[in-house]
């Protein structure tokens, strides 16, 4: 690389890791926590001896697991203000992610639960515990141990996901990105330091997974 491409990427490191902090970071934690939400009540309607509730959430699994992630984002942002409902990109993001993750995240959640054994139902109940005091207190803590590594990765996939947020004009890494490489023509240079970040981010979280499994594992009777 020549002066001007390293003086290039210097000057353009602030602005990118501005956008990472800024709109990357954010999107992904506001909307996991958000997924994870919807994908605890779309797993415990898959679980429901109600068939209507059962049924509603296996199709919304379907169409979400089914459906790009791209096409979820442009309904919501460019086909939702046909029918009046106008919404900034930001929020068009948030609800896109979250509902992705809700889908992905609501199987892992459900075959946490359905991996607890039967006989920690029936042992809650004969100390008196209700079914909704044995998932709070016995069911759901044993299937979060199972559902860290999954939902990890879902985690860190979401980071990556993120960038497709830059379609709708979300100024986040990507989007910095494209800002700056526009008027430059230095694509190479700005999208492989955008990559660089990205990659370092995902070796941390990546780093914490691992610290966070072993951590749970210490619990795990041997």
């Amino acid at each position: 690389m020549n002066d001007s491409t390293w003086e290039l990427v210097r000057t353009s490191i602030g602005p990118l890791l501005e956008g990472a902090i800024r709109g990357t970071i954010p999107l992904t934690i506001i909307s996991f926590a958000l997924g994870l939400v919807i994908a605890l009540l779309v797993a415990l309607a898959r679980l429901s001896p109600i068939r209507a509730l059962s049924w509603l959430a296996r199709a919304y699994v379907s169409v979400i697991r089914g459906t790009p992630l791209l096409v979820q984002l442009f309904l919501i942002f460019y086909a939702l203000p046909s029918v009046g409902i106008v919404l900034d990109p930001f929020p068009s993001a948030i609800i896109a992610f979250s509902l992705n993750v809700g889908g992905y995240a609501a199987e892992t959640i459900r075959a946490a639960i359905l991996s607890v054994p039967r006989a920690q139902w029936e042992a809650a109940s004969t100390i008196g515990f209700g079914p909704t005091l044995t998932l709070q207190r016995v069911i759901l803590p044993q299937a979060l141990r199972v559902s860290v590594p999954p939902l990890s990765n879902t985690f860190i996939s979401l980071v990556k996901d993120t960038s497709l947020a830059s379609t709708i004009m979300v100024t986040e890494l990507l989007r910095k990105a494209q800002e700056i490489a526009a008027p430059t023509y230095e694509f190479m240079t700005l999208y492989s330091l955008a990559a660089v970040i990205y990659w370092l981010i995902c070796l941390v979280l990546s780093s914490v997974q691992g610290r966070l499994e072993r951590r749970l594992d210490r619990y795990v009777a041997t």
